[in-house]
């Protein structure tokens, strides 16, 4: 897994956060009143682990990253919003690991000074299903997740973690417990149809999802994904319309270039009171 590839990848990524940090600290200090904090975060404000959760029973190794953080800092969403900064990762230095896949558990909506941000306090736990290359010989997972983390100001956190899972370890509560947070699948949480119409607009495409579901409780807060790492989505808008939810959001590249929108990629999330939803691609409409 580690090559020179992969090194420029993480190189560029960490350019990016860093860039996209001191952005939004210094819109969050502008709206605040507060200067914007330089640096990066300390070991005493947030701290990673990793989680053993032993062999699932399709043969593949589970486990965790635990990110605690110090009383009233929060740390972010796949999708973090308004001014959020967006979780990435190095996976360079791992052993045995032909795939894995990152299960996000349900995040809270935050609002801050005017802008909404969506993410987790205190802790975060990801668990993390690891499909070996070779079954049977040790998993090793190292690697680096850089992440932005807020309390009036927002710095950015570099987590290094390396870590022999343990293929015996027994279930563990921690991961059992974000594993059932995590957000309903379209079919869980009764949704009939989600279609997406698309018009271009005057720098990207609109996006219209039109969701029938029933209410997730409370104010709904949607999500929209492009599926398209090129693809830029800003802040989605909501709205009931009878058994109806729509959502709409703008997609805009991020090097100028037009891109074709599969629809079939697009991932929409539905934050309510009472749950969350995760609905994987839509029809035309």
């Amino acid at each position: 897994m580690a090559n020179r590839a992969d090194g420029r990848i993480y190189s560029h990524m960490k350019e990016m956060l860093t860039k996209t940090t001191a952005a939004a600290a210094a819109l969050l200090a502008v709206a605040t009143g507060s200067p914007a904090l330089a640096g990066a975060a300390d070991g005493d404000i947030v701290q990673v682990e990793v989680l053993d959760g032993g062999m699932t029973p399709r043969g593949t190794h589970l486990g965790a990253l635990r990110i605690t953080l110090q009383p009233g800092w929060k740390t972010y969403w796949r999708a973090p919003g308004d001014a959020g900064i967006p979780p990435s990762f190095s996976w360079r230095g791992a052993r045995n690991v032909r795939s894995l896949s990152i299960t996000w558990p349900s995040p809270e909506v935050f609002l801050t000074s005017g802008y909404r941000t969506i993410g987790y306090h205190d802790q975060l736990v990801l668990p993390v299903e690891i499909t070996p290359e070779t079954p049977g010989k040790p998993v090793r997972l190292k690697g680096r997740m850089q992440l932005g983390v807020c309390r009036d100001v927002c710095v950015p956190a570099e987590l290094m973690f390396d870590h022999q899972l343990d293929s015996s370890a027994g279930r563990h509560p921690a991961i059992a417990a974000a594993l059932a947070s995590r957000p309903w699948s379209a079919k869980e949480a009764g949704v009939r149809k989600a279609s997406c119409s698309l018009q271009p607009s005057q720098y990207g495409m609109k996006v219209t999802a039109r969701i029938s579901m029933p209410s997730a409780g409370g104010e709904e807060v949607a999500v929209i994904e492009p599926g398209n790492p090129k693809l830029y989505a800003g802040e989605t808008t909501s709205r009931r319309e009878g058994g109806q939810l729509v959502a709409e959001t703008e997609f805009l590249p991020t090097d100028g270039k037009p891109y074709a929108i599969d629809r079939s990629q697009l991932r929409i999330t539905v934050l309510g009171k009472n749950h969350a939803v995760d609905i994987q691609g839509c029809s035309a409409g």
